[in-house]
């Protein structure tokens, strides 16, 4: 099968990874064009990573005659123009997260998508990680019964390049560039027909003299009774922690992607290799991580991606997905001026919606069985109430756990 031939925008660390994952990876996709502000940097990653053509002409390296896909690596504030642009030469676009500066633009370029027909993938690639994708899967499967609550958190010392400190080009600050992964991963466990209702966010600047926050922290609750609970910083030190964790009714998932998964090294800088995104030291006790782009899951993002335009479906996350989280991360920032909950605005929302999580409806010896467990003599240990008097109860019995009915 012959593959596909890209025009990537930007030569910033995000292009980077991407270039890598193609070339490395899912080899039978190139990207043949590079486009970049600077022609100095458009030659060097040329060179660096075999690409045969640059430009310094967004619309030109767009509309390449030989190229069929467009990945946007930009700053933020260029997504709308570059989706545009891949709309009037009719190139299929994969663009970077976050998929705009707020819901308004997103909505605007998913329009533009949609009203071509042109394939649209957004490139959310920590839902993508290994471990996300296992534990989304044992979700869904029931592993974990009914999700009530589900965490993520990403934080590091902060950005690597100048825009992302701008609030006016980036859109926001830590929310915009980390909340945007912790939001998606959340509905992913959640469930994406689980409409996002409401959110409360608190948010400061703690540490950088910058107008944009360096620290927030979200709740957002969700048709089903869910909490969604984010945190993000760019005043973390010692690297890059990406964490996520879920309960259940029947469950719970802990995930470790990238800090501290089981490679551990002591150096005394000898060398100075490069260690990981992020990483702030190459001496004493260092975090290595294996395979980077697979880790962060660029391998299966991608991969999902040109498979997706070869067999003419959806990929598992759509400019649709994009829109949703800029309104989310939208009812943040008006949470965080309100300091109160405040209302996801989704004019366009396609989910069928879910039934709220029900509550297990246990019986022993007429009364409501609200707890069990197994004590250490192995004797059955109940908390039970009389819905009549409204009186708590132990009881301890040899019997068989009492299972539940819904």
């Amino acid at each position: 099968m012959s593959g596909h031939r890209v025009t990537m925008l930007g030569t910033g660390l995000i292009g980077l990874f991407y270039t890598q994952t193609l070339h490395g990876k899912r080899s039978r996709d190139r990207v043949e064009v590079v486009y970049s502000r600077s022609q100095e940097r458009a030659d060097e990653f040329a060179r660096e990573l075999d690409v045969p053509r640059t430009s310094t002409d967004l619309e030109e390296a767009i509309g390449d005659s030989e190229t069929d896909t467009v990945l946007i690596g930009l700053p933020n504030h260029l997504h709308e123009e570059a989706v545009e642009l891949c709309t009037r030469h009719g190139k299929a676009v994969l663009c970077t997260k976050p998929l705009a500066r707020d819901a308004a633009e997103a909505k605007r370029i998913l329009d533009a998508v949609e009203r071509a027909g042109i394939f649209a993938g957004y490139l959310e690639d920590l839902v993508y990680t290994p471990k996300t994708l296992k534990a989304v899967k044992a979700v869904q499967a029931g592993q974990i019964g009914d999700v009530t609550w589900a965490r993520s958190r990403e934080t590091h010392p902060g950005p690597h390049s100048a825009w992302f400190w701008d609030a006016k080009q980036a859109g926001g600050g830590a929310i915009v560039d980390l909340g945007c992964h912790c939001v998606e991963i959340i509905r992913n466990f959640v469930g994406k027909e689980n409409r996002p209702v409401e959110v409360m966010c608190w948010l400061d600047t703690l540490v950088h003299p910058i107008e944009a926050e360096d620290n927030a922290i979200a709740l957002i609750r969700f048709e089903s009774g869910a909490i969604g609970q984010f945190e993000v910083s760019w005043t973390f030190r010692g690297g890059m922690d990406l964490r996520d964790e879920v309960a259940g009714t029947e469950g719970t998932i802990w995930t470790n992607h990238f800090l501290r998964t089981g490679f551990e090294m002591y150096s005394s800088g000898e060398g100075g290799e490069y260690v990981a995104e992020k990483a702030e030291s190459a001496s004493g006790w260092i975090f290595p991580v294996g395979d980077e782009v697979a880790e962060l899951g660029y391998v299966d993002m991608f991969t999902d991606m040109f498979d997706a335009m070869d067999e003419g479906r959806e990929p598992m996350e759509t400019f649709y997905d994009g829109y949703v989280v800029n309104a989310v991360m939208d009812a943040c920032y008006r949470s965080a001026d309100s300091r109160r909950w405040e209302p996801v605005e989704l004019a366009d929302w396609r989910g069928r919606g879910v039934e709220r999580i029900a509550r297990e409806q246990r019986q022993w010896d007429g009364k409501t069985l609200i707890k069990q467990e197994k004590m250490p003599d192995g004797r059955l240990k109940l908390i039970l109430k009389d819905e009549a008097t409204g009186e708590f109860s132990d009881v301890v019995t040899e019997g068989e756990p009492v299972s539940a009915t819904r």
